[in-house]
């Protein structure tokens, strides 16, 4: 039996809901947008993510269920902090928050080595995405945190190029978008 890749669907939730937070970090838009990021972060980012970390289990994906479930509760944890706990928090202790996801995901990302190109880009973006958070709060320069929104935008069109290049491929049953050297899915 055949199992379907779960893996677009969390790297388009992922995807979809960093280009909304990014455009927000890069000064695109004012801190009004962001119960759109709340919005997309409990019911894509965050639902979709957890949804297909958990199907990835079936096929013995561990990277992917670690990470799109890591992530997914990421956007159920920003959320949920943004709305309910934002003014009790510390700037230094969020900075530690966006520190660690940085961290986490830099050993993910030593993980992507063993898979295609693509991935490994997706990776690499956002844990420079995350540090670049995390040091503009750090150290109160707010360049870097709109440095880490592009940063962010750019994670966001590799995801999303990601994601289309394993829909579109599978249907094709060929490479149409190639994502590097191994051709295997997250």
């Amino acid at each position: 039996m055949k199992l379907a890749n779960p893996a677009p669907l969390g790297l388009a939730g992922f995807a979809f809901t960093t280009w909304m937070l990014s455009m927000h970090n890069a000064g695109w838009f004012s801190g009004d947008a962001v119960p759109m990021v709340l919005a997309l972060a409990y019911a894509y980012g965050g639902s979709a993510q957890v949804l297909a970390g958990l199907l990835e289990f079936p096929r013995g994906n561990t990277f992917g269920l670690v990470a799109f479930t890591s992530y997914g509760a990421f956007w159920w944890s920003f959320a949920l902090f943004v709305q309910f706990f934002a003014d009790k928090v510390p700037p230094a202790f969020v900075g530690w928050y966006l520190f660690v996801w940085g961290f986490f995901t830099f050993y993910m990302w030593i993980a992507t080595f063993r898979a295609n190109v693509a991935v490994q880009l997706v990776f690499l973006a956002l844990w420079i995405t995350f540090f670049l958070l995390a040091f503009g709060i750090f150290w109160s320069v707010p360049i870097l945190s709109i440095i880490g929104g592009y940063t962010g935008l750019i994670t966001a069109l590799l995801a999303f190029y990601l994601s289309a290049a394993e829909v579109i491929n599978e249907a094709y049953g060929r490479s149409v978008l190639p994502v590097g050297p191994y051709q295997t899915a997250v």
